[in-house]
């Protein structure tokens, strides 16, 4: 079975943890998600590519939800969110998945 990348998981999970939030009216239940699926990719980064690369991209996660606050006010909340959530899956998946082998999902550097 094809492992899930983990571009989609981080980026899916800012739309999904904003997307709860919103329809719910509890910021803490989104948080929950945004903090579940840092703690699932991260942990999934720091195996497969070390623990510099796992800090960095959780870092950049953190980052990118950070920024999406402000961002929200300039240009509303929902493409502030879409924003950040594509810059995320991008960087992710530049640093990680593009070298991921589509059989296994497992890295290039972490099969060596």
């Amino acid at each position: 079975m094809q492992r899930l990348p983990t571009w989609i998981a981080a980026g899916g999970s800012l739309l999904l943890g904003f997307a709860v939030a919103d329809v719910t009216g509890v910021r803490a239940l989104g948080g929950i998600v945004l903090f579940l699926a840092a703690l699932w990719c991260g942990l999934r980064w720091r195996r497969e590519q070390g623990l510099a690369v796992g800090v960095a991209l959780v870092l950049a996660y953190l980052a990118a939800f950070a920024l999406s606050h402000p961002l929200g006010r300039a240009i509303g909340s929902w493409p502030a969110v879409l924003v950040v959530s594509a810059f995320v899956a991008a960087i992710v998946w530049a640093r990680v998945d593009r070298l991921s082998t589509p059989a296994t999902g497992v890295s290039a550097a972490a099969s060596r």
